[in-house]
């Protein structure tokens, strides 16, 4: 990763504010970097930050292991802010939401800042992400009696058997007409489909290319029967 610290242009105090993005697009938090932890995230690859309540350097996840590995780095057009995408590992945020901006908003009526009661409808492609991000987590470190590791543990063909056992089983709900338990065998069928990705080291946004390229191209006769028969987008 190369970046040309000179065309950085760091505050009176020697800082420059670091916008953190996730792959998926949603923004993750604002903080703030030196020249020394700017290094020590392009030397890592992983964001190091500077604390301006603790006046010292510190690692996003070195305690909890929430850590973001950079995937690219930007600057504006008068170098005097990061863009930095990540690929999030757990949540962003210290109070346990994914975002550091999920359920805070400005109210529409007196613009006054209000926090939601209800957890924010969060992007489908953000669940899938953080649920993967998980899902390898769990496979580059075990944990003692993790589901995630049992399957992993016993192997390529104990995955596929579950995906079969879900698809029925969500199979059967549907003929059953079942909404409530559609959803629940679906939700099994996606993770178990996870699985079988992380096993094969396929990323999500590998099978998102996949489904935007048939879109792009007009292939959903794939999904259809009918060749060159596109839905209304």
């Amino acid at each position: 990763m190369e970046i040309d610290i000179t065309k950085i242009k760091f505050d009176e105090k020697g800082l420059v504010p670091a916008i953190i993005q996730e792959e998926s697009g949603q923004v993750l938090m604002l903080a703030y970097m030196n020249e020394e932890s700017l290094k020590k995230t392009l030397e890592t690859g992983y964001t190091w930050f500077f604390s301006r309540s603790r006046q010292t350097l510190w690692q996003k996840g070195e305690t909890s292991g929430n850590v973001q590995k950079i995937k690219e780095i930007y600057y504006d057009c008068d170098g005097d802010t990061l863009l930095i995408k990540v690929h999030q590992t757990g949540v962003a945020c210290h109070t346990g939401t994914y975002s550091c901006f999920s359920g805070r908003r400005l109210d529409e009526n007196d613009k006054s800042l209000v926090v939601a009661n209800q957890p924010p409808q969060e992007n489908l492609a953000v669940v899938l992400y953080e649920l993967y991000s998980v899902i390898k987590d769990r496979q580059r470190h075990p944990v003692e009696g993790s589901y995630t590791n049992y399957l992993f543990k016993h192997g390529h063909d104990k995955i596929l058997k579950k995906v079969g056992e879900e698809a029925v089983e969500t199979i059967i709900a549907s003929k059953n007409e079942e909404t409530s338990q559609i959803l629940y065998e679906m939700g099994d069928l996606w993770y178990h489909c996870l699985v079988l990705l992380a096993w094969h080291g396929i990323k999500p946004e590998d099978l998102f290319a996949e489904l935007m390229s048939r879109r792009k191209g007009g292939n959903y006769h794939k999904f259809t029967g009918k060749t060159g028969e596109r839905p209304a987008d």
